[in-house]
């Protein structure tokens, strides 16, 4: 097989790869998990279901693929804090706020992450995933306790786990249907609250 035929058959294995985690995310975040089967997939993608097989794998491989998806979302927002200039209370400050744009700007692959579909295997993989992020959060806090910005009576793993599940717990707030709702503003508000919290707190030694 000639190198060029090679190279059309891999355009065309990925482009068919990328039409079928396109049509599975569309179902994934417009109807939830539920509304995922791989008959429905196949339609949308134009592909037959053993090609689904063949190119990604079962409904646990789909659920996979879309959350891989939105964590490369996530990282545009967030890795870019962690790797900014500043102090390490600085950037997880901007961290938090980036991880906040991300919930109002990518809101359905926000709650792909923080509220997983209940699928064993899917939810193996995204909880790695999850602790791959949370393991940046929990070096940056080793890093201010190094440096005296950060209480170093504190376990930064626990902090990290913390810190991300009162974001997640405030942002969650967007889905209410009943008037515990906050709308953006309302959660920028309480976004900016926690942060002032923060900076008053965790983030000054206690003596």
């Amino acid at each position: 097989m000639s190198q060029a035929k090679v190279s059309r058959t891999a355009v065309r294995a990925a482009a068919t790869h990328r039409a079928i985690v396109d049509a599975a995310e569309h179902f994934l975040l417009e109807g939830g998990a539920e509304a995922l089967t791989l008959e429905a997939v196949a339609e949308r993608a134009d592909v037959a279901v053993q090609t689904i097989y063949n190119r990604v794998g079962g409904r646990s491989a789909l659920l996979i693929a879309v959350a891989e998806r939105a964590l490369e979302e996530v990282r545009h927002y967030v890795d870019v804090a962690y790797a900014s200039t500043g102090t390490p209370v600085e950037r997880i400050l901007k961290a938090a706020q980036a991880y906040s744009r991300f919930a109002a700007e990518r809101p359905h692959q926000f709650r792909l992450l923080a509220d997983p579909p209940n699928e064993p295997t899917a939810l193996g993989r995204i909880s790695d995933i999850l602790d791959e992020e949370n393991g940046k959060l929990a070096a940056a806090i080793r890093e201010g306790m190094a440096d005296g910005s950060i209480n170093p009576g504190l376990d930064p793993q626990v902090v990290a786990t913390t810190l991300w599940a009162a974001m997640n717990g405030i942002l969650a707030l967007h889905w209410r249907r009943d008037r515990g709702r906050a709308d953006e503003p309302q959660l920028e508000e309480l976004v900016n609250t926690m942060i002032e919290m923060l900076t008053d707190g965790l983030f000054r030694q206690s003596h």
